[in-house]
């Protein structure tokens, strides 16, 4: 269990998160929706560890994965090597197989620079679910993709969430996305933001976007 608790995050004299509680269990997906600038990315960089600087606390497991809004790939390395390296108990064949679950198969030997912004994507997925992650964290994975690429990847999350069942985060403007992927829904506002909604999605909304 993912157990968050901001009770202030600032940046010098301007606080930026006020009083934010939430919890994540395994297999569940939680959706953050918000205004932009509100400070969703910064609430996950905390839940992730990167920003050690607030006051509160957050209890996660030890094995986590991140995917950012623009894909974080060694470009120097090849695909199947941007795997493997950052993941030096993964074979060859399990990283093979981690990019055919992507499409990627045929693209091992080829540099990130390479591929396509969408093919890029493919990418930093495959390689968070690598590492088996028990929490995952999207900080919106399909922002600049047009709507035919957005979607596809959008079926290939929910179908690696459905096999790998993480605690998942999920940071979108889309409440589309939200509703294709998560199991609860919560709302950032105000000035410093603080959690002004949450709810569950029924399923029948889900299923309309499956």
């Amino acid at each position: 269990m993912t157990a968050v608790h901001v009770q202030r995050k600032a940046f010098g004299s301007l606080e930026v998160l006020g009083d934010i509680r939430f919890t994540v269990a395994p297999g569940q997906t939680l959706a953050i929706l918000g205004p932009s600038g509100v400070g969703k990315s910064t609430l996950l960089r905390i839940v992730a560890g990167l920003d050690p600087d607030f006051e509160g606390r957050v209890r996660r497991p030890e094995r986590l994965a991140m995917v950012f809004q623009e894909p974080v790939l060694l470009p120097w390395r090849t695909c199947l090597q941007n795997l493997t390296l950052v993941h030096p108990d993964l074979t060859e064949a399990q990283a093979m197989d981690l990019l055919r679950r992507v499409g990627l198969e045929d693209k091992a030997g080829v540099f990130p620079g390479q591929l396509s912004l969408g093919q890029q994507r493919r990418l930093a997925l495959a390689r968070a679910f690598a590492g088996r992650p028990e929490l995952l964290i999207l900080d919106e994975p399909y922002v600049s993709l047009d709507e035919a690429t957005a979607a596809e990847m959008l079926s290939l999350t929910r179908d690696l969430l459905r096999e790998h069942a993480p605690a998942t985060l999920l940071v979108t403007h889309s409440e589309a996305e939200a509703r294709s992927l998560a199991n609860r829904v919560m709302r950032l506002d105000g000035s410093p933001a603080r959690l002004v909604e949450e709810r569950p999605f029924r399923p029948r909304e889900r299923e309309a976007l499956a």
